[in-house]
């Protein structure tokens, strides 16, 4: 039957699900209508908080038939498992970064989702952003000519101590799932999958990956040249390069507040480049939200932004550089 509204359950009560609770009401048709953690008072207190009816501290929430959308945003380490009991109970799903361990797990998700007849999306909600669609759009006039260069890092230190999940090799930790992700995707968005890959970084003797440079080189001569850390700041921002010149994306670049274009002469290119501010809509996770949102009640099940194809990409990638640092060590 063809649904015109969507119920939604929360599974994770983490700060991310709080923005994404809060942008998820700015979008039409949407209700949210149950909170999961593991924690019961956690997820009690996580629905009062956010004025949600319902909590539990039960996964059955993942079989709910009153539940037509799970986002999911719990240790990394649980999305695989709870991502497949929520598509095997017909559910449409949305799962933060990362949505496996590695490229394959990945392709058995989204095989299982077509299985099935359900969405499913990892949730790379940078590729929604006003910055990016201004981006694309700002390419395929071209403003700059064809995409020859991408440049972006994600550096960003953690507080001491060092705990978490993201810190716990066995909960899926590591700064390429977790940051990493993200300069890649907007790279191989622009330029596809590379010919080859080199990364070199550090590795902890436990197998967590905390810092990593890439280059990514394609036979034509393309490049992109990426980092992420979880030890020390890098520029935020990225930069796109071609032939007639450059575009900015201006720091943090997966949510970027400004696009700078430096294009058509000297003075635009040096002195005086085309500013374009964006507006942030929430905390920025609404056009992600929105976009899911208008996918499942028109019956899709992916995401042409942030398809299968694409998320495969990405984690090939991912998995090549891990391989490099292991060797390394």
């Amino acid at each position: 039957m063809t649904r015109t509204s969507l119920r939604w359950a929360i599974v994770g009560a983490a700060s991310v699900s709080t923005k994404v609770v809060a942008d998820l009401r700015r979008v039409a048709d949407n209700q949210i209508v149950v909170v999961y953690s593991r924690d019961g008072a956690k997820a009690a207190s996580f629905a009062k908080a956010n004025e949600i009816s319902r909590s539990t501290d039960d996964l059955a929430v993942l079989e709910d038939p009153d539940v037509d959308v799970v986002y999911l945003a719990t240790p990394a380490a649980t999305h695989r498992q709870l991502t497949e009991r929520a598509i095997r109970a017909g559910k449409h799903v949305l799962v933060e970064k990362p949505l496996a361990f590695t490229a394959a797990e990945v392709a058995e998700l989204f095989a299982i989702a077509r299985e099935h007849g359900v969405f499913l999306m990892e949730g790379m909600w940078m590729k929604f952003t006003p910055a990016f669609e201004r981006l694309l759009e700002e390419l395929e006039r071209g403003r700059i000519g064809p995409v020859q260069s991408v440049r972006a890092a994600f550096g960003l230190p953690a507080p001491e101590p060092h705990t978490g999940s993201r810190w716990d090799p066995t909960l899926g930790g590591g700064v390429l799932r977790d940051q990493g992700v993200y300069p890649i995707a907007l790279a191989q968005a622009l330029l596809g999958s590379p010919d080859t890959i080199i990364c070199h970084g550090i590795i902890r003797d436990d197998g967590l990956d905390v810092s990593c440079q890439l280059l990514l080189r394609y036979g034509d001569g393309r490049h992109a040249q990426l980092a992420t850390s979880m030890l020390e700041f890098s520029d935020l921002g990225a930069a796109i390069a071609g032939p007639r010149g450059w575009i900015d994306l201006r720091a943090p670049f997966w949510n970027s507040p400004e696009l700078v274009l430096h294009t058509d002469d000297a003075r635009r290119i040096f002195d005086e480049p085309e500013r374009l501010p964006m507006e942030r809509e929430g905390y920025g996770y609404t056009p992600m939200l929105r976009a899911v949102s208008e996918a499942v009640l028109t019956g899709r099940t992916q995401h042409p932004r942030h398809d299968e194809a694409a998320t495969i990409a990405v984690f090939t990638t991912i998995d090549g550089a891990l391989g490099q640092l292991r060797l390394e060590k």
